[in-house]
């Protein structure tokens, strides 16, 4: 969009959406919450799967870890202020690596370039040699809307509205869920 071109339907972090409206690139009034995704832990498959089920217990297991993988996406965002949260930020500064965008987590974990990972739930989940231990626990999890709002360019923008009305439609939940997001 920076360079201009143009979509029917753009689907991206809420917040991330409301600055394009604020742009004026996406129609005002257009933006619709379609899923809700937590950050998930991985660990490579058949790895010793460590406690994740406090805060507390999950700064041990960061504190433990030769290496940890973690995005550039908003789950990766949320892990940085994580990090300096628990206290930790500069004792594992050494042991991170943050991948580049379009580069899942999961493979970095599944090559056994990271000892653990952390990136959205949806995102971990179809990952190949990787053992999904779970969301991160309640007292300190981060969920991230993703919203679809029709571009002020859009070519198709009933198509676009008919794609965000599937989506949202009751039938879609357990596609949703299956995929590891919630509803919008």
């Amino acid at each position: 969009m920076a360079a201009g071109e143009t979509y029917d339907l753009v689907i991206m972090a809420g917040p991330a959406l409301d600055d394009l409206i604020k742009q004026g690139k996406i129609v005002p009034g257009s933006r619709v919450d379609l899923a809700k995704s937590g950050v998930g832990v991985a660990v490579r498959a058949g790895a010793p799967k460590p406690d994740i089920s406090s805060g507390d217990a999950l700064k041990r297991a960061l504190l433990a870890a030769k290496s940890i993988a973690y995005s550039s996406g908003p789950s990766g965002v949320y892990m940085e202020g994580l990090f300096q949260r628990l206290g930790i930020a500069d004792e594992i500064k050494p042991k991170l690596k943050q991948t580049q965008p379009g580069n899942p987590v999961g493979e970095v974990i599944a090559r056994g370039d990271a000892e653990i990972g952390f990136q959205q739930v949806s995102e971990l989940l179809p990952i190949a040699g990787i053992d999904y231990i779970g969301p991160l626990p309640s007292d300190i999890q981060h969920i991230t809307v993703f919203s679809g709002g029709i571009h002020t360019g859009a070519r198709e923008p009933d198509a676009a509205k008919a794609l965000v009305k599937f989506i949202t439609a009751p039938a879609a939940v357990p596609v949703i869920k299956k995929k590891g997001m919630e509803p919008g």
